[in-house]
């Protein structure tokens, strides 16, 4: 059993094409969708799907996306845990891959790839990958999956912004995580509004903060998610 987790705030726009994929995927799951209150019709398409989909559940809880991804790892039943963004799609084979995966793995990703064409945004796409392969650190958008026991040992998510990537600290520090060959695909609608270089500078900005223990709190990068 797989139990995938999308943490939403007003995603009626990238969530169901993500429920779409999802839910079309083989083998033993299920799909909890942790909304922390949307107030467009994020909800109600979730509560649609799910009167005619049993393996489809909905939680309302507080905003504040780590706290709605440890609601979604205590509900959920399967042995791994994949955390999935509401507006990334897995790829068709997904839950097939990390069910295959030897029993010595613990955690991984998949490779990740931005929508649309541009050269840039290709580009992006290719350093992320390399960075993982290099730091083996996971960052939310790559699809992170660990096994549910790992997760409770270590803590869950903690309660602050950046929250994937101080997690994937942790998880590197105790095992080493592996990457899924096919790509989960995110919608680049926040980099192309913004702009790919400026949205570029603006992340690796925000990291820097991140490593040198800076407020990020207030940061309007965040508020689409909290």
């Amino acid at each position: 059993m797989i139990s995938i987790i999308i943490p939403t705030l007003d995603e009626e726009r990238a969530l169901p094409a993500t429920l779409d994929v999802a839910l079309a995927q083989h083998g033993e799951f299920e799909v909890i969708v942790v909304d922390g209150g949307s107030t467009d019709a994020t909800t109600a398409i979730v509560k649609e799907r799910a009167a005619h989909d049993l393996r489809l559940q909905l939680l309302e809880i507080e905003k504040g996306r780590a706290v709605q991804l440890n609601a979604g790892a205590e509900n959920a039943v399967g042995e791994w845990l994949l955390f999935l963004h509401a507006d990334t799609l897995l790829p068709d084979d997904g839950l097939e891959r990390i069910a295959s995966l030897p029993k010595t793995v613990r955690a991984g990703c998949f490779r990740h790839r931005f929508s649309g064409t541009g050269a840039m945004l290709r580009s992006l796409s290719w350093f992320h990958n390399q960075r993982f392969r290099i730091t083996r650190v996971v960052y939310g958008d790559q699809g992170l999956f660990v096994r549910r026991v790992l997760f409770a040992d270590l803590g869950g998510f903690p309660l602050q912004h950046m929250e994937d990537i101080a997690f994937g600290l942790k998880l590197r520090s105790v095992t080493r995580p592996v990457m899924v060959a096919q790509p989960v695909v995110t919608d680049a609608r926040k980099f192309e509004q913004m702009g790919a270089w400026t949205a570029l500078i603006h992340a690796v900005s925000l990291l820097v903060r991140f490593r040198y223990r800076a407020n990020v709190d207030d940061d309007p990068f965040f508020r689409e998610y909290r």
